[in-house]
């Protein structure tokens, strides 16, 4: 006959039951068992650890199993409850956004934080900052990976090609430094021909050509490989503060100390628009992506025929403002305000859209991370960000994750979880 006891458990067996039924005065069962047990030398002891051991393994099973009746009946009203919830569809549009608190606070930086970026394809996030450093970080764990040092005055802005091999960034030292990311964050350019602080830095969609903005006025091309300004536009009166390109590559929109925002023709450098409605400095102004478009006619109550909606969905057809007059407005190609979003009590700073569209976040001096609902133009949540004024923001197209940075130093990581 075959058991499944070890030799020692079988012994271990039979003591418990020769001391249960010792205890329990069973003396002609137990002298039997003894005896075909071959446990002639059994002798009870309350010390010994099989006393008692047959009700103590008795009872735990009866707890056991009554804990696997009560769990096998919470598993099937679970299942019942899953059975009859309605099916969400899985897609791109997934409506997650931050949550307070942050996930992670960075700091290493001596100064305020000018701007962040995440990289297109790697859990890297980069920083820079009026210290003239920039850094690089893991958003995913937290950590500090490196310092890039190589401006000498305040850096104003970064931003990675779309490859993620090259990281661009300017500064108040009036040049632009080119990084190989495969090459150990190597600067292998730095580009000069400003007469005042670089305030803007993007790639084109193309990933070949740089854009700069400028505290001279101008905004200017230049050609990665060689390093070389092929292009300057000309037109804003002050300082131009921000660069930014459509999704096609077409287009740039740019932001002022004038108070206006321009869109310009990148084949012919004319400028097609300005936007006038703002009463101060226009801080940023980005494109409205074509996945927000659909959003942004429903805000507006714009009514489009069904057969000719993917027609008219088309890079460049809104542009949004943030501005020191505490306002962010949204216009259409023709240059005519559709919306103006009140809801900071200080300067807007940055803007960014949730890949799906439907939100629009905005950082501001109030300290503050506000998320807007573009079917409706409302402010739909806000996050008391950072302890100062919070001075930029980023999204990750890849992960649901926000970054901001502030006055206060420090970069905070944002998502759905914690």
């Amino acid at each position: 006959m075959t058991t499944v006891l070890s030799d020692r458990q079988r012994e271990e067996l039979n003591k418990a039951i020769l001391d249960y039924l010792y205890s329990n005065g069973f003396a002609e069962s137990f002298n039997s068992l003894k005896l075909e047990a071959h446990n002639d030398d059994f002798n009870p002891d309350p010390k010994q650890k099989y006393a008692g051991l047959l009700e103590k393994k008795w009872t735990s099973v009866i707890r056991l199993q009554k804990k696997i009746l009560d769990l096998e009946n919470k598993i099937t009203q679970m299942q019942e409850e899953l059975d009859n919830a309605p099916i969400r569809k899985t897609n791109k549009e997934v409506d997650w956004v931050p949550r307070a608190p942050e996930k992670y606070s960075l700091t290493s930086h001596r100064s305020p934080v000018t701007r962040v970026t995440f990289h297109p394809v790697f859990s890297v996030l980069a920083s820079a900052s009026e210290d003239s450093t920039i850094k690089i970080w893991d958003y995913e764990t937290g950590e500090f990976e490196r310092t890039l040092k190589g401006h000498t005055k305040s850096v104003q802005d970064i931003a990675f090609d779309p490859k993620g091999n090259l990281l661009v960034s300017c500064s108040a030292d009036l040049t632009i430094k080119v990084w190989d990311l495969q090459n150990d964050y190597k600067c292998i350019k730095t580009l000069y021909g400003h007469d005042h602080s670089v305030s803007s830095v993007a790639f084109l969609p193309s990933g070949d050509i740089v854009m700069s903005a400028s505290r001279d006025k101008t905004i200017k091309f230049w050609e990665v490989t060689s390093g070389y300004c092929t292009r300057t536009f000309v037109g804003h009166l002050e300082w131009v503060r921000m660069v930014s390109p459509s999704e096609d590559g077409k287009w740039i929109v740019t932001s002022s100390n004038d108070q206006t925002a321009r869109l310009w023709d990148i084949n012919t450098g004319e400028c097609k628009m300005e936007f006038r409605g703002h009463d101060h400095v226009v801080e940023c102004a980005i494109f409205a992506p074509a996945d927000a478009i659909p959003y942004i006619r429903e805000m507006i109550g714009l009514v489009v025929d069904q057969k000719d909606k993917k027609d008219q969905i088309l890079p460049g057809q809104y542009i949004v403002t943030g501005s020191r007059d505490k306002t962010i407005k949204i216009w259409d190609s023709t240059g005519q305000c559709v919306k103006t979003l009140v809801s900071h009590d200080n300067w807007v700073r940055g803007l960014v859209f949730h890949p799906s569209g439907k939100y629009l976040f905005s950082a501001s001096d109030d300290k503050t991370l506000k998320i807007w609902d573009m079917k409706t133009g409302r402010c739909s949540k806000t996050l008391e960000a950072h302890a100062h004024f919070v001075t930029c923001i980023a999204f990750n197209k890849t992960s649901p994750v926000v970054a901001t940075g502030s006055v206060d130093q420090s970069v905070k990581i944002w998502a759905p979880y914690r």
